[in-house]
């Protein structure tokens, strides 16, 4: 949370521009795409840029049930939201599911921050992926609801489905990946691809990540193919499959 806030904050400042200016280019089924370092893919032929998992108001939803959380989390998703918007100015935002961590999320989305989404939106079209947190859609929001999308050969989903699916782009799973760097582990969430399909890196400040080993991921790539592209401090590091730690 505190290194991509960070890297969203600094925007505009030299330093941001170079964070930013690390996004590493890759292609899914043909198509090209940019992966940036605070966990938004671009696409720069269409002008559609993609995020997943944003899980607004999830301190509010925990809430909710008795937990508290520190109730951060939505302002902080939203700015980091909000500059990559900026640095890409797309046509269009498709966030892939799971945008609000429950049902009633966007119902009770205090006012400050639909105005923040209102804002995000103007100009551009959105479209809001149906995720198993929020089934039912968005509600007094700018844009579409809908269960998937299809564009130029790519499918927009929030859960891949099973198998080697040619083309999907889809969260839902939070991909992380694990190195081995001076003599310590580090993980980080990352970009999942082997060139065929990708799997996006959740973009809410407040989640975690299931690792790329996991029996959950098994069947979903060609391992030998498969690069995770981890989000660093400041940039993107891309990893073989092969070299990620277990």
């Amino acid at each position: 949370m505190i290194n991509r806030l960070a890297l969203a904050r600094n925007l505009n400042s030299q330093d941001g521009e170079r964070a930013f200016a690390a996004g590493v280019e890759t292609a899914i089924q043909g198509v090209a795409a940019v992966c940036d370092p605070l966990g938004a893919l671009y696409l720069p032929d269409a002008g559609i840029l993609v995020v997943s998992d944003l899980h607004l108001e999830k301190g509010a939803a925990f809430a909710r049930r008795g937990m508290l959380l520190p109730p951060y989390d939505t302002l902080a998703t939203l700015t980091v939201l909000s500059a990559v918007i900026s640095r890409y100015d797309p046509k269009l935002v498709v966030s892939l599911g799971d945008n609000f961590h429950d049902r009633i999320g966007s119902q009770h989305l205090p006012e400050e921050f639909r105005s923040l989404i209102v804002d995000m939106a103007r100009g551009r079209e959105w479209i809001w992926i149906n995720g198993n947190h929020d089934p039912d859609g968005t509600v007094d929001l700018p844009g579409h609801s809908v269960d998937e999308m299809h564009y130029g050969g790519l499918t927009f989903r929030h859960e891949p489905k099973a198998g080697q699916q040619a083309g999907e782009i889809a969260g839902h799973l939070h991909p992380s990946a694990t190195v081995r760097r001076r003599e310590k582990s580090v993980r980080r969430p990352c970009f999942a691809t082997d060139g065929a399909r990708l799997l996006m890196p959740a973009f809410g400040v407040m989640t975690g990540g299931l690792d790329l080993r996991h029996k959950a991921m098994a069947g979903l790539f060609e391992r030998e193919s498969l690069i995770a592209h981890l989000l660093g401090r400041d940039r993107i590091y891309s990893v073989r499959f092969g070299n990620l730690s277990a």
